[in-house]
């Protein structure tokens, strides 16, 4: 996969931070995603405050969800550990396993926030802007906003506010589970996120996609430590 060269990765915080606030105001949050056959999904496993990152994409045919391509990559970020500035440390290694992809994702979903983020610029709208794809985050746990209780059944919905605005979708993926947290990355609405995500759904917590990236990096870190 062919990946363009955005910005350059040697940055203190401040200067990540004003990068992120420049950045916003390039992703596109209503674009619908009408048409997909490959979606990609992807994760990154480390220890918090370790700089050694192990960095997965995992490719599969929608919708059947079956797996085509799996690439990885193992690196090391000198960025330290802030947050709201994930992305300046899990981007490098993510982009070098995008790099060695064969088939070319039509959409990509993100363990991760996207518009869900203090900036609204999470992971999955950088690397949306990096891949120049459309993108996601379906993130495991809330950064920042507040909603209120979502029902118990799969595929009930809420809306996650920050102040007034709407940055995101509570999403119940499987019944009495923890639900997961879905935002806009680039080149999508949330809407189309929102129906992504359920779509790929089977039975787990979270989407097959990431599930099967968060299996893929969490067994990489594991061969690394022995």
């Amino acid at each position: 996969m062919k990946i363009s060269p955005l910005h350059s990765w040697e940055l203190k915080p401040a200067e990540a931070i004003a990068l992120q606030r420049t950045l916003a105001g390039q992703i596109d949050t209503r674009s619908p995603l009408t048409r997909y056959r490959y979606v990609a999904g992807a994760d990154v496993s480390y220890n918090r405050f370790d700089n050694l990152f192990f960095a997965g994409v995992v490719v599969v045919a929608f919708p059947e969800l079956e797996v085509v391509e799996k690439r990885s990559a193992v690196c090391r970020s000198p960025f330290p550990y802030v947050p709201g500035l994930l992305s300046f440390r899990e981007a490098p290694g993510l982009l070098s396993a995008f790099a060695q992809l064969e088939t070319r994702p039509d959409v990509v979903m993100f363990d991760g926030h996207g518009y869900a983020h203090p900036r609204r610029f999470g992971l999955a709208c950088h690397m949306g802007l990096w891949l120049d794809v459309p993108t996601l985050g379906c993130a495991k746990s809330l950064l920042v906003g507040k909603h209120r209780s979502v029902g118990k059944k799969a595929g009930s919905t809420t809306p996650l506010y920050d102040a007034k605005e709407v940055i995101g979708t509570v999403v119940r993926t499987r019944f009495k589970v923890r639900p997961v947290f879905v935002s806009v990355g680039h080149r999508v609405d949330l809407a189309s996120a929102v129906r992504l995500v359920l779509a790929c759904c089977r039975g787990y917590r979270l989407p097959e996609p990431t599930r099967q990236a968060h299996l893929l990096v969490n067994a990489l870190r594991r061969q690394g430590a022995c």
